[in-house]
């Protein structure tokens, strides 16, 4: 925080050809958050572009000095043979300055840094919580990012980063965001929306999110809270950056008919469908509507990925210090349920990659809406310091299991969770039994450490990695992954319905790569995706429906379009020349 006396603004600097530093923007700082962003337009992102900002500190006998940051902003990796994005949550203050974490993330170099949530908790620093006024609830808040910022400052300022907060973030213990509705402070937050003051609110996002692009629909939510839902495009890959929390509604009041928390189901005989009532939201119709889009936009994308605070479904199944089993957990995105299906389903249509975090348990996910494995695959990465460790033991409760993946790990295959959804588990990153002493050794046993997932545009592969605390990325060894990491698969394992049938074998010549987009005879969107190659049979799932089918590439925006086409009837093959 800068006193009254200080520059009210910052500049951006980059170097030229030549070498020079050349100015390039002047931002404000907003007198609440103290952030200052900058949109540089028609930015030259074919080479790596050295840049300072500049901030004129003035001294009491009315001298000044220019102060400066600096890093490298990175040219667009387009020419890279695979896209690597760091991924991270729950950044418990216990582990600060995250010195070999931060390490180990320099050697393997990624090209993106993406923090899921929890980048603070309330207690960092010992500082308390001050939840009003607004002016000295955000300096208390500002007091704990600033300590993020600068553990991970060094690989941040030569990368970009994209951060979305969550319900820590904004001094909540769960989050039901309801549209930015005002919840009556924090013992009202069960029922849905924010304990905290909009302003506050505003200044959290500024902090983590005002230099992401710009997003998908601007309009605030309820408040005058802001949202950042929307895409980036960087290295071929499309990124959709969704806000999973924002519009979702609580619980209580709406299906929790049972006695304590409303938000934790311990019944054993508890039925899902109880709570799976009409009305309830949980990415809400605008973020659907921008799935909807992302799914069907290719533009200068190869591969597709969505990022968000945590996964579709209710994994974790024993909680906490002393491991409590809970039965079904209404925090977690496996509720509401139908909201749930009509997520997987739109991420679905784009052969979309799911990167998550928040749950404190690594896993590989590839979920279910009608049958197993129907939908795509998510990772959720573990904490950065697990400081509230979680598990899922299906098998310790003799719990039905099927198709069992190599190489044959416990608590994998496929299953159903609290809620009744259909997942099929790959790999997991459970806590240890007993943890060591000293403060590293037992988060690194508690499942602490983060996430690498590996774009490769040119194969459509997606490699993941799951890497514990305490290893040495120098010399790794395959024990300081989690148990059934690493895992490779192809994008087209992110839409796994069962086809009846397949239109006519589509050639095309005179295109590299093009992309196929199917839809239905009411003009909806079935799928789209960048083939590698030039021929595919499009899957179909409608044995009487025509289909169109549109090929082309939307970088040249050239296309044809091929009409009222069904399964099992004649031509075998179409030839489209370009």
């Amino acid at each position: 925080p800068l006193g009254k006396k200080e520059a009210g603004s910052v500049r951006l600097d980059a170097k030229d050809g030549s070498g020079k530093w050349r100015k390039q923007a002047v931002a404000p700082i907003d007198p609440l958050s103290r952030t200052a962003t900058f949109r540089v337009k028609d930015w030259k992102d074919s080479r790596d572009v050295p840049y300072r900002i500049a901030f004129e500190q003035r001294r009491k006998d009315g001298s000044a000095k220019e102060r400066y940051f600096e890093g490298v902003i990175r040219k667009d990796p387009v020419d890279k043979k695979e896209v690597v994005v760091a991924g991270f949550t729950g950044n418990k203050a216990t582990v600060f300055p995250n010195s070999k974490l931060v390490e180990n993330v320099g050697i393997v170099n990624p090209d993106v840094l993406f923090f899921s949530g929890d980048q603070i908790y309330e207690d960092v620093g010992g500082y308390g919580i001050h939840r009003s006024p607004v002016d000295l609830a955000v300096l208390n808040y500002l007091r704990k990012i600033y300590l993020w910022g600068w553990a991970f400052r060094d690989l941040m300022r030569d990368r970009p980063t994209l951060a979305l907060p969550d319900d820590h973030d904004v001094y909540q213990g769960n989050i039901w965001g309801a549209a930015g509705r005002d919840c009556g402070g924090i013992k009202g937050h069960a029922k849905g929306g924010f304990a905290m003051h909009e302003d506050f609110v505003n200044a959290v996002q500024r902090t983590q999110t005002a230099h992401h692009p710009a997003p998908f629909d601007p309009t605030p939510v309820e408040r005058g809270i802001g949202v950042y839902y929307g895409d980036m495009i960087y290295g071929r890959i499309g990124f959709a950056i969704l806000e999973d929390r924002k519009f979702k509604s609580g619980p209580e009041g709406k299906v929790n008919d049972w006695k304590g928390r409303p938000d934790h189901v311990k019944d054993p005989n508890f039925d899902p469908a109880s709570v799976d009532k009409e009305g309830l939201v949980l990415l809400g119709d605008r973020q659907l509507k921008f799935l909807r889009h992302f799914a069907g936009d290719w533009k200068g994308t190869d591969l597709k990925v969505a990022l968000s605070q945590t996964i579709f479904c209710n994994l974790a199944n024993y909680h906490g210090g002393g491991q409590q089993y809970i039965v079904a957990d209404l925090d977690s995105n496996g509720w509401p349920q139908a909201g749930r299906n009509r997520a997987l389903a739109e991420l679905r249509k784009g052969f979309v990659f799911h990167y998550a975090g928040d749950q404190h348990l690594a896993s590989i996910v590839r979920h279910g809406i009608d049958d197993w494995g129907d939908a795509g695959f998510s990772f959720c990465v573990p904490s950065i310091a697990a400081g509230y460790p979680r598990s899922w033991r299906p098998d310790k409760e003799g719990r039905p299991v099927r198709n069992r993946p190599a190489p044959g790990l416990p608590n994998t295959g496929d299953y159903k969770d609290g809620l009744d959804n259909k997942l099929s588990v790959f790999a997991i990153g459970n806590p240890a039994k007993e943890n060591r002493k000293g403060r590293l050794n037992t988060l690194h046993d508690k499942a602490s450490g983060f996430g690498i997932a590996r774009f490769n545009a040119k194969t459509g592969s997606i490699k993941m990695e799951c890497w514990r605390l305490l290893f040495d990325a120098a010399n790794p060894r395959p024990e300081d992954q989690f148990p059934g990491w690493p895992k490779t698969i192809r994008y087209t394992d992110n839409y796994g319905r069962k086809p009846v049938g397949h239109l006519p074998l589509i050639k095309v010549t005179g295109m590299k790569n093009p992309v196929i987009q199917v839809k239905d005879s009411k003009g909806e969107l079935v799928y789209a995706l960048r083939i590698r190659g030039d021929s595919f049979r499009p899957p179909v799932f409608e044995k009487e429906e025509a289909y169109e089918v549109k090929v082309g590439d939307p970088d040249l925006d050239s296309w044809k379009t091929l009409r009222s086409l069904k399964q099992g009837v004649a031509p075998s093959e179409k030839i489209l020349r370009f």
